[in-house]
């Protein structure tokens, strides 16, 4: 989808097209890979995986604070474990448990305290200076 909307906004490469064109269930090999050509050939340069963890943390809190996602939705993914470098992400993340069940045992936190934390947290973690463009 964003791939098309590119496309529609006037960058036009030939890989573009074609990530524009795959399905929705293909290969996430294939589309990661049809991403980084579409990128290259567009001239951009992606950003080392911290900093792009960095930029998908700050949008998760916004995700969080919009109601786009639960608190419980956080621990699906590997969250916890980003290299936090500002004060508001380190918060951030010391509040997103392995996974969603070990809250009380991992945090000492009742799911309440522990929901009403994470969204004080990523309330700060948005308000707080980007890290770089895009953020």
């Amino acid at each position: 989808m964003v791939a098309a909307e590119v496309l529609a906004a006037g960058l036009d490469t030939p890989t573009l097209c074609e990530l524009a064109g795959l399905p929705r269930n293909a290969d996430t090999c294939d589309i990661r890979d049809a991403f980084e050509q579409a990128l290259s050939e567009a001239g951009i340069e992606l950003p080392d995986r911290g900093l792009a963890r960095r930029h998908a943390l700050r949008r998760l809190a916004a995700r969080l604070i919009n109601g786009e996602i639960a608190p419980a939705d956080l621990a699906t993914d590997d969250w916890w474990e980003t290299e936090a470098e500002t004060v508001e992400e380190r918060s951030f993340v010391s509040l997103i448990p392995q996974c969603a069940c070990c809250v009380e045992y991992t945090l000492g936190l009742d799911q309440r305290t522990w929901e009403a934390d994470l969204r004080i947290a990523a309330l700060a973690l948005t308000a707080s200076p980007p890290i770089g463009p895009g953020c």
